[in-house]
């Protein structure tokens, strides 16, 4: 028997499905060019999208090598994970549902199954059927792999948002010299009131700041868990050579502080913002006189 003819006989479907992948490596390419998934998201010129083909189909026999077809974490997509985010990501950027770009990437199959069909004309009608199972689920884990790293990414720029929404809601006002406040609206969580910590800490060493108030006023209440952050934003700010001034505490709030057993001994606390803001200027020397009502004479 004839060498090549006993390396056919004894290699795997996944391994056929990767000797083939190497051969068909342009004319695929080629294909995918003119698939929407390509099309959309490579714009630039058709090369682009031919050479975008070109690393995939390598990688994809790189796995069908390895004979981990099923393994959406085998090595060979390594390599390829942030091009298929980004063209997964375009595509949802784009409008596109996620059962959408799936479609768009299940249209890939048919081009190379044709072709495989093609070559495989002369082996018998189980290999053919084998080799075209094998290629279909390596095409299935792309399609996985692609979906997953997609909404990785997804994700992460969600995240990232949301910190910046965080930092956002969270702004850092200069009342006076050596005097700053944040004043706090909406719910409080674990990760804003880090967000609170971290600003306010910022500011007083950027301001140069001896005071810093932080107004709750806008908050409807707090858990255990906030009620340590605030306290341990007022250390923090101590430690760092400001006094922190807590304003603006609701009833409930402060029946909630009270049955969680927390000391505020330490802490300076005032009814409003005013209430605070006054007692800062106070503490700075700097004195506080009404304007005399209209039509009033002075004396």
């Amino acid at each position: 028997m004839p060498e090549h003819e006993a390396d056919t006989t004894h290699s795997t479907p996944a391994r056929e499905v990767g000797d083939f992948l190497r051969r068909r490596r342009e004319q695929i390419a080629q294909r995918w060019a003119d698939e929407p998934l390509f099309r959309t998201v490579f714009t630039v010129s058709r090369d682009e999208a031919v050479d975008a083909g070109r690393v995939i189909v390598d990688a994809l026999a790189q796995v069908a090598d390895a004979q981990r077809i099923e393994d959406p974490d085998a090595a060979g997509f390594t390599g390829v994970r942030e091009q298929l985010a980004r063209m997964g990501a375009a595509r949802s950027r784009a409008g596109l549902s996620t059962t959408q770009v799936s479609s768009e990437l299940a249209a890939l199959l048919p081009p190379v199954e044709n072709l495989l069909v093609a070559d495989l004309e002369q082996e018998d009608s189980e290999r053919r059927r084998e080799c075209a199972i094998a290629l279909s689920v390596l095409m299935g884990t792309l399609r996985l792999v692609t979906m997953q790293t997609a909404l990785s990414e997804n994700q992460a720029l969600i995240d990232r948002q949301r910190l910046q929404l965080l930092e956002v809601a969270t702004p850092v006002i200069k009342l006076w010299d050596g005097i700053v406040a944040v004043p706090l609206i909406g719910t409080l969580d674990s990760a804003r009131s880090q967000v609170v910590m971290e600003t306010l800490l910022d500011a007083v060493v950027d301001q140069h700041a001896r005071f810093a108030i932080l107004d709750i006023t806008g908050v409807p209440t707090v858990d255990s868990l906030v009620a340590q952050h605030l306290m341990k934003t007022v250390a923090a700010a101590r430690l760092m050579g400001a006094e922190c001034v807590v304003s603006g505490i609701r009833p409930a709030i402060a029946q909630t502080i009270v049955h969680l057993g927390l000391d505020l001994g330490t802490v300076k606390t005032r009814a409003s913002l005013a209430d605070a803001l006054g007692y800062c200027l106070n503490e700075l020397g700097a004195n506080i006189v009404n304007a005399p009502a209209e039509g009033a004479v002075r004396r």
